[in-house]
C-alpha cells in the first residue's frame, strides 16, 4: 500500500550491538532490517558506529544494555562514571547498598570533583541514574547473608533449567576467576607480609601477580593460566621466547586484571583452547562461561565468538562466594600447592632468606604456578561445582582439595620441616596457617577508594604501559647463546651428573636427549649451501 508508513522503532543498545555482531559474520543488510523493523540506512549507519557502540557497552553494566537505548550522557559525566566505579566495586563485593547511601555518596563525588552548578541527589536523579545502567534495585531488604542464599538457590534453579535448554554437558560449563598472589611471601615469625614490615636487608613481601585459573565442571580441562604482572617484559625473561611460557602472560601497570586484558584472553585463548578441547571429545563446538560482576569484566554482549556458541553468563551480584566453583577450594588449593612448593625450594637451595629472595624472579614464579596448577587434581576441580550443579557425582572425592589432608594437617607438617633449617626455627603452625591465607581477600582486580577514584577520572583506566620496576627488562638486546656453547654447557652438566651418586637416571636422559637435538641444529647450520641456494626456483 503506497500510503504505508512503517512503526519507529527504538533499538536498545543490545540489539545494536547484535546487528553489528550479525554484520560481521556476513548477514545482508535487507534482511536485518527486516528482522529488526529498521530501515536499512539505519542498519548501514550502525556498522559505521561500531568503535562508539562497543566502546560505550565496554565501560557499562550489562544489563543496562537491554534497556537503554541512547549512548547520551549524564549531565555530569565524571560524577556518573565515578558512581558507576563505586557501585561496581560495592556490587561485587556484595555490599547491601541502599538510597541514601547512593545519594550521599554521589554528594561527596560532586564536591570532590569541583564539578559546577548545584546538586541535591534527588530521588529524580537516582531513578535517572539507576535507568541509565539498568540497575533494577538498590535498596537490599532484610539480612545480606539470608539475601545471598536465597539469590543463590535462585540462581541455581535457573541455571539448571539453562543448561538443559541449551542441551550442554559439564564437558561445555566454564568457570574463571582471577586472584591476587603474593608470590614471594614466606611465612616468617614477625609475618612481615601481613603488617608490611620488612625485616633487614629483605623486599617487601607484597609482591603481587594476578592470576585466572579456568576449568570446566567436568574436570577435564584445565586451560593455560593466566598471569598478570607489572613489567612488559620482566628482566628475568631476558632470552625467553613469549611462546614458551607455561603460561599466558599480560602485563598491567600495576599488575591487575582489567577489561582490556580479559577481552583479550576470552577471544584468543579461550576461546581456540574451549574450540580444541570439544573438537577432540567429539561434541558440538559450544560452550559457556560463567564469570562474576567484577569491575575488570566486559559487558556481557562483548565476550562471545563470532558465530555466538561460546559465551558468558554473569554470576548474580552477592552470591560468588556461595557458589562460584573456582571459589570452592580450588584457587585455595592451587595457592596451598604454590606457597608448598616454594618452601621447599627455599629449603632445598639451603640459602639463606636474603639470597633466596633476590634470586626468586617472576620467570620462576611463573613456572611455579604452572606446576601448582596442573597438580590441583580434577576430582577437586569436579567437586567446586556440587553447590552449583548438585548433580555432579565424583567417586574419588577430595574432601580437602589438596593432597588428601586438612589445612591443619599441612600446617603441621611444613612447620616441621621448616624449623630444621636456618631461618626458619621460629616458624609455627600458625604462622603456616596464616601465610596460606595472606592473600585470600586479594580479588585480582582493583579495589579504588572514593579518592581514588576522583583521581581516577583523568586516567585511562584500561591503558597498558610498562612499569618502571626492577624486573623490567634491560634496553640492551639480549646475546644469543650458540650452538657450540650449549653443547659445551650440557657436557659439564652431564659430567657433573655422572660424577654424582646421587643423581638420577631421568635427569641424565633429558639432557641427552637436548644434546641429540642440539646437535642436529648445529650439524643442519654447519651444512655446505650450494649455488643453487642462492636462486629461487
Amino acid at each position: 500500500m503506497s500510503g504505508f508508513k512503517r512503526k519507529r522503532v527504538v533499538l536498545s543498545i543490545q540489539q545494536k550491538l547484535e546487528i553489528i555482531n550479525q554484520l560481521e559474520k556476513g548477514a545482508v543488510v535487507k534482511q536485518l532490517a527486516m528482522q529488526y523493523g529498521i530501515g536499512e540506512q539505519t542498519v548501514r549507519d550502525l556498522k559505521k558506529q561500531k568503535n562508539e557502540l562497543i566502546s560505550f557497552a565496554s565501560s557499562s553494566n550489562s544489563s543496562g544494555m537491554k534497556k537503554r537505548k541512547t549512548m547520551k550522557k549524564s549531565t555530569y559525566d565524571d560524577l556518573d562514571k565515578a558512581m558507576l566505579t563505586w557501585f561496581n566495586q560495592l556490587r561485587a563485593q556484595g555490599t547491601t547498598i541502599t538510597g541514601p547511601v547512593c545519594a550521599k555518596q554521589a554528594k561527596y563525588f560532586f564536591e570532590a570533583l569541583e564539578l559546577e552548578g548545584s546538586f541535591d541527589a534527588s530521588s529524580g536523579w537516582l531513578t535517572r541514574f539507576k535507568q541509565r545502567h539498568g540497575i533494577r534495585e538498590i535498596s537490599i531488604q532484610g539480612e545480606k547473608l539470608s539475601g545471598d542464599l536465597s539469590a543463590s538457590d535462585q540462581f541455581c534453579t535457573n541455571f539448571d533449567s539453562f543448561v538443559k535448554s541449551e542441551n550442554l554437558l559439564p564437558e561445555q560449563i566454564y568457570n574463571a576467576d582471577e586472584t591476587g598472589l603474593y608470590w614471594k611471601c614466606l611465612p616468617t615469625r614477625t609475618l612481615a607480609f601481613q603488617n608490611e614490615r620488612q625485616a633487614p636487608g629483605h623486599k617487601s613481601s607484597k609482591e603481587r601477580l594476578t592470576v585466572l585459573c579456568c576449568s570446566n565442571a567436568s574436570g577435564t580441562h584445565k586451560l593455560i593460566p593466566v598471569v598478570i604482572g607489572k613489567a612488559k617484559r620482566p628482566r628475568s625473561f631476558k632470552g625467553t621466547v613469549a611462546s614458551s611460557l607455561p603460561i599466558h602472560y599480560f602485563n598491567q601497570k600495576v599488575a591487575w586484571m582489567n577489561r582490556a586484558i580479559f577481552k583479550e584472553w576470552f577471544d584468543f585463548k579461550f576461546v581456540p583452547q574451549v574450540r580444541d578441547h570439544l573438537k577432540s571429545q567429539g561434541l558440538p563446538e559450544k560452550a559457556v562461561l560463567l564469570i562474576d560482576n567484577a569491575p575488570s569484566h566486559p559487558n556481557e554482549s562483548l565476550l562471545r565468538s563470532d558465530d555466538g556458541n561460546i559465551f558468558v553468563k554473569y554470576f548474580p551480584a552477592n552470591v560468588t562466594a556461595l557458589i562460584q566453583p573456582m571459589d570452592q577450594g580450588v584457587i585455595s588449593s592451587m595457592k596451598r600447592i604454590y606457597r608448598s612448593n616454594l618452601l621447599q625450594k627455599y629449603i632445598d637451595e639451603g640459602n639463606d632468606l636474603t639470597c633466596f629472595w633476590k634470586s626468586f624472579s617472576v620467570l620462576d614464579a611463573i613456572y611455579e604456578i604452572s606446576t601448582a596448577w596442573d597438580t590441583v587434581k580434577p576430582s577437586v576441580l569436579k567437586n567446586s561445582w556440587k553447590k552449583l550443579m548438585p548433580f555432579i557425582t565424583n567417586e574419588d572425592d577430595e574432601i580437602h582439595g589438596f593432597t588428601g589432608f586438612s589445612e591443619n594437617e599441612i600446617a603441621i607438617k611444613l612447620t616441621k620441616v621448616a624449623n630444621q633449617v636456618h631461618g626458619g626455627e621460629e616458624v609455627n603452625e600458625e604462622n603456616i596457617r596464616e601465610w596460606f591465607n595472606c592473600d585470600s581477600c586479594e580479588p585480582g582486580f582493583e579495589m579504588l577508594s572514593s579518592d581514588e577514584i576522583v583521581t581516577s577520572m583523568g586516567v585511562q583506566p584500561e591503558e597498558r604501559e610498562e612499569s618502571e620496576n626492577e624486573e623490567e627488562v634491560d634496553s640492551v638486546a639480549s646475546k644469543k647463546v650458540s650452538h657450540g656453547a650449549a653443547l659445551n654447557h650440557l657436557e659439564s652438566l652431564l659430567d657433573y651428573l655422572e660424577s654424582e651418586e646421587d643423581s638420577l637416571l631421568s635427569d641424565k636422559l633429558i639432557l641427552r636427549r637436548l644434546r641429540t637435538d642440539i646437535r642436529k641444529k648445529e650439524n643442519a647450520a654447519k651444512k655446505q649451501k650450494t649455488v643453487l641456494n642462492y636462486f629461487k626456483c
